[in-house]
């Protein structure tokens, strides 16, 4: 009858429905990998531990982007690096699996709870770029409203999608079907 190909279409649309979202986050953890190892990670080195062509890099980043933090980070900063080189690095290959495989429902509360946990970092970083007062900063930090705009600008990224990821999660019932249990 027209119910059952119906109801199985919509089955079928809920299970494609995270498909970009997926793909999207998959891109998203792969490219958080070298990102961690060659512009995240090297902060936490005292500069002299430092390969030369990471001190370059953020160097060059740092000036570029007005971003202070990635050459004299402050002590919370530093804490949100360890979090990321043993906490979420950890994570991001078991992600990329996940999300490229699509349909694995077991990456939900991993996915909660790392998503939770970088929004949160991220609100501190974006309220200290806002707010702080860079003018006694070693390192050149954004000086004008625009420069702190350009500085948000790369650092917004890292709180939208891990919102999407966490709403996906929470909301998509392709993530949040419970299954019944049969009773005994």
């Amino acid at each position: 009858s027209r119910s059952r190909p119906a109801a199985a279409g919509r089955g079928a649309a809920m299970a494609a429905g995270p498909r970009w979202r997926e793909r999207l986050f998959a891109l998203y953890f792969l490219s958080h990998i070298p990102i961690t190892l060659l512009v995240d990670l090297p902060a936490l080195l005292p500069a002299g531990l430092r390969p030369r062509g990471l001190t370059e890099l953020l160097q060059w980043y740092a000036a570029t982007f007005r971003d202070p933090m990635m050459l004299q980070p402050p002590e919370w900063f530093k804490a949100f690096i360890y979090c990321e080189a043993f906490f979420q690095m950890p994570f991001f290959p078991v992600a990329v699996y996940a999300f490229l495989k699509g349909g694995c429902k077991w990456i939900r509360t991993p996915a909660i709870i790392y998503s939770t946990h970088v929004a949160t970092t991220l609100f501190a970083i974006l309220a200290h770029i806002l707010f702080h007062d860079f003018s006694k900063s070693e390192n050149l930090g954004p000086q004008t409203q625009r420069e702190r705009l350009i500085l948000l600008s790369i650092y917004v990224p890292y709180l939208l999608i891990p919102l999407l990821i966490l709403f996906t999660m929470l909301y998509n019932p392709h993530y949040n079907h419970v299954e019944k249990r049969k009773r005994k």
